[in-house]
This record gives structure tokens, C-alpha cells and sequence, in this order.
């Protein structure tokens, strides 16, 4: 058994996102990953911000946040998860969850980074492996003659496509054939550590979606903003992704629904097509749900 006293911490960055995100593969980028060191350098992420913060619980051992869902550089998080342990001098009591939550916000040196709320949970609890689901939203506008035409404010958390619209109705159609418990290794990106490809996809949706809250109506008149929802519980490196740029070439008529479902069942990764990964900026981790504790979001 433990001696120290677990707790999840749910985590919202509201910057403009991307600024720090958490980041999920080895070679991370500076001001984007978890990892604390690459190679002889210093690294500095989310994770680094919060642990530097949880040096001020006074633990008896070091605290380290495991994660409960990573992102690449340049993709945002509206809101994460994590646990950590934290081990107290003999006779002392546990910090009660509002203690943890107003101790690291107060010693955060990143303006960005917010703990919304901890859980005391089991010492078995795991924040990445517990988790029942996960949902990622890609932001798209179509209308772009070219991509600074996009408001400033739209400029690092949307994809601008150059044509004027999009084959909704196919593009529904498609992400209906990537529903369900399949074989995913076309739609995942060489080098990741994960040896079984299949994974359940509960949702896919595309739907049309606001501009930003400050991009002024003259700016967006022209523009059509779109919003697509992927939901399961786990997914593969740089699916979410790739599963995006298929689907956009299906609604720019370069794909038909059943070209992929093809692609689906070659599970080929190097296909002409599911090679395409679309951009970072548009991707962003919605929620992270557990059975006990609700969405992060």
C-alpha cells in the first residue's frame, strides 16, 4: 500500500490556446510538452509549471503528475487531467482536495494554467488508464482566399481551408464508415509506442460552428467556421488528425465516403491519401470523462 495520498487534478489552460500545451511524444518542443528534459536541455511545459508548483506541499517524496491525456506541440487543451501523490511527514493529516487546489493555483508561475478542482481517489487510481473517454474538436473554416485572411484572433486555433465549401453531407457519410471497433493503423502515424491499433470510435460529427467570441462580424462575414467532434475512449498517435484531413478531402470532393472505408480496411498507414495529417492549431482536447469524477471539461 501507499503511504502517500493520491489525488487527480483537473487542469484548464485558457490561453489563447497552444501557448503551453501538454505535449505526448519523445523530442518535445519547448513551452509545448510534459517532458521535463530533451537531451542535455531543459524543457518546459504544463507538467513542469505544476510540479514546480507542488514543490510547495512540502512532500516527503517528489511529486510527479501523470498525465491523463497528451497532446502534440501546437495542439490545445480546453481542459486535462492528472493525479499525483502527495506523501506528508509522519502525524501530519492529508491536505483536503480544496487545500491542493488553492495551494498549486497560488504558486502557478504560468497565468495560463488553472487547477479547476482535485478528488481524493484510490491509491490504485491512474489518470491516463482510468479514463472512460476521451472527446477531440477540430476547428475548420472554409471561405479563406488565402490563410491571413483569417481574423487574427482565429489565426492559431482553426484550419483555413482555401475553397469556398465543404461537402457536409458526404463528410457525414464518411465518418459514419470510422464509427465503431475497427482496426485503426491507416489512420495512425509511424513511431508510436501503441501495439494494438484497434480502438472504438463512439462519435463522429461535423457540424457547423461559431467564430470566436472576439473576431468582429466584418472579419468573419465571408467565412464559414466548422467543428469536428471525435469521441472514444483512447486513440492513436496523430489519428484524430488524420482522420481529419481524409475527411476534409472528402468534403472537397477529392475523396468519396467509400474511398474511405477503403482506406479504413487497407490498414495501410502509407496510403496516397491517409499519409495527409491535418495541421496542429485546429485540434483540441474537449474533455476527458471517468466513471467516478465526471467530464474535466
Amino acid at each position: 500500500m501507499r503511504r502517500c495520498t493520491p489525488l487527480p487534478v483537473t487542469v484548464l489552460c485558457p490561453q489563447p490556446p497552444g501557448s503551453s500545451s501538454w505535449a505526448g511524444r519523445g523530442g518535445w518542443d519547448s513551452e509545448s510538452g510534459v517532458a521535463a528534459v530533451r537531451g542535455n536541455h531543459r524543457a518546459v511545459g504544463v507538467q513542469n509549471f505544476l510540479e514546480e508548483a507542488a514543490k510547495r506541499l512540502n512532500s516527503v517524496e517528489p511529486i510527479r503528475f501523470t498525465i491523463s491525456s497528451r497532446t502534440d506541440a501546437g495542439v490545445h487543451a480546453l481542459s486535462n487531467a492528472a493525479h499525483l501523490d502527495i506523501c506528508r511527514r509522519s502525524g501530519l493529516p492529508p491536505y483536503s482536495p480544496e487545500v491542493v487546489t488553492q495551494a498549486l493555483n497560488t504558486h502557478l508561475k504560468h497565468r495560463d494554467i488553472r487547477v479547476l478542482k482535485a478528488f481524493r481517489v484510490p491509491n490504485d487510481f491512474h489518470a491516463r488508464r482510468a479514463a472512460t473517454s476521451r472527446t477531440y474538436l477540430y476547428r475548420l473554416a472554409t471561405g479563406c482566399s488565402w490563410p491571413d485572411q483569417l481574423p487574427v484572433f482565429e489565426q492559431n486555433v482553426c484550419w483555413a481551408l482555401q475553397t469556398k465549401c465543404l461537402d457536409v453531407a458526404a463528410m457525414q457519410e464518411a465518418a459514419q464508415h470510422l464509427v465503431g471497433t475497427h482496426d485503426f493503423s491507416a489512420f495512425q502515424s509511424a513511431g508510436s509506442p501503441t501495439t494494438n491499433p484497434v480502438r472504438t470510435l463512439r462519435r463522429v460529427s461535423v457540424s457547423s460552428g461559431p467564430a470566436s467570441l472576439f473576431t468582429l462580424p466584418q472579419e468573419s462575414r465571408k467565412l464559414q467556421f466548422w467543428t469536428l467532434e471525435f469521441e472514444s475512449q483512447s486513440f492513436l498517435y496523430r489519428q484524430v488528425r488524420r482522420m481529419t484531413a481524409v475527411l476534409v478531402a472528402v468534403g472537397q470532393g477529392t475523396l468519396t465516403p467509400t474511398q474511405v472505408k477503403a482506406i479504413l480496411e487497407s490498414q495501410d498507414p502509407l496510403g496516397k491519401y491517409q499519409t495527409r495529417v491535418a495541421p496542429a492549431r485546429g485540434l483540441f482536447l474537449k474533455s476527458v470523462l471517468y466513471d467516478d469524477f465526471g467530464p474535466t471539461s
